[in-house]
């Protein structure tokens, strides 16, 4: 396994040009193919398709180049860890994990308030899917992890503590200059005509949920590689897309973000590991608890609180 060759992918795909990549490596184009093209005889499929631009990852390509960035970023992670022991820094690095919703804000604040009551603390945030999350607290590889319970839902593990956090609710986001731009609440029968994107299985479901219950279909013709990706489509005017509430204060400013009336709602949930916990987890998950209220919108504690009840008595 050569992580250099790793990284010459992972810079492939993020740039979608080879020449590009070879100028960011300082190295020849035809060295970063001779790279990208051992891995494929490596793995015996093709991982990049060439277009009228440039390149991008096939199905099999997109695969790598996520488990690959992960890790990358444990590589990266890890040489940094044996440098500050070899320097002389004592303390255990905190690790936390978040999907990119919650790593787009939220997260980071709660973080961020823990640092200004407990000083210097060295940490690092991993942005992944609920799934990923979940077996990278069984590795051992992150301290605390916030997760959803959005299709397929979470997965019922004696390994790991839960801990209920809050009550999400989906918005939907418009170009800026849509005409429902500015309208407090939408009923999704009223844009059962526009073209929706989407980044990933489980948004999706719920935007299917919605818009079934309301008697609707959901156009989603346009996917998107992730949630940067999605938001873009969106911007320039392509398509509307479901996106989690939490994620409204660090939207980008050529879209806006609508309610929806009877909005589908997502679980919001910290596990850790049952052993060895940081000593820094339990002030964080207190934090990460009281930062969710302000982000339910409408949805009041008790109904939070009954949530929690009724998902707790599914699992069980």
């Amino acid at each position: 396994m050569d992580l250099t060759v790793w990284r010459t992918f992972v810079t492939v795909c993020r740039l979608g040009s080879l020449s590009a990549a070879a100028t960011e490596l300082h190295r020849t184009q035809s060295a970063v193919s001779r790279q990208i093209a051992g891995l494929e005889r490596q793995f015996g499929v093709s991982l990049v398709e060439r277009h009228a631009r440039g390149v991008r990852p096939t199905p099999a390509g997109e695969v790598f180049r996520r488990h690959a960035l992960a890790t990358l970023d444990e590589a990266d992670r890890a040489v940094r860890a044996v440098r500050d022991v070899r320097d002389g820094l004592s303390g255990r690095t905190l690790a936390v994990g978040a999907p990119p919703s919650l790593a787009a804000g939220l997260v980071p604040e709660a973080v961020r308030d823990l640092l200004r009551r407990e000083g210097a603390v060295r940490w690092n945030l991993v942005p992944a899917l609920s799934d990923q999350l979940h077996h990278r607290v069984l590795a051992g590889d992150l301290d605390i992890a916030v997760v959803t319970d959005a299709p397929p839902g979470l997965v019922t593990d004696p390994r790991v503590e839960r801990r209920f956090l809050g009550l999400d609710e989906m918005v939907v986001v418009l170009p800026a200059d849509h005409p429902r731009a500015g309208n407090a609440r939408v009923p999704v029968e009223a844009l059962a005509d526009e073209t929706w994107a989407e980044d990933n299985d489980g948004s999706a479901a719920l935007l299917r949920r919605h818009a079934a219950r309301a008697g609707v279909d959901a156009r989603i013709d346009l996917t998107a590689a992730d949630l940067p990706g999605k938001l873009a489509l969106v911007a320039t005017g392509h398509a509307i897309a479901l996106v989690p509430g939490v994620l409204t204060r660090a939207l980008r400013a050529d879209v806006t973000a609508v309610g929806l009336v009877d909005p589908p709602t997502r679980g919001i949930y910290a596990i850790t590991p049952r052993r060895d916990a940081h000593p820094l987890t339990a002030p964080l998950l207190d934090l990460l608890a009281g930062a969710f209220v302000p982000h339910s919108r409408d949805e009041p504690s008790a109904a939070a609180a009954a949530y929690a009840v009724a998902h707790d008595a599914r699992r069980g």
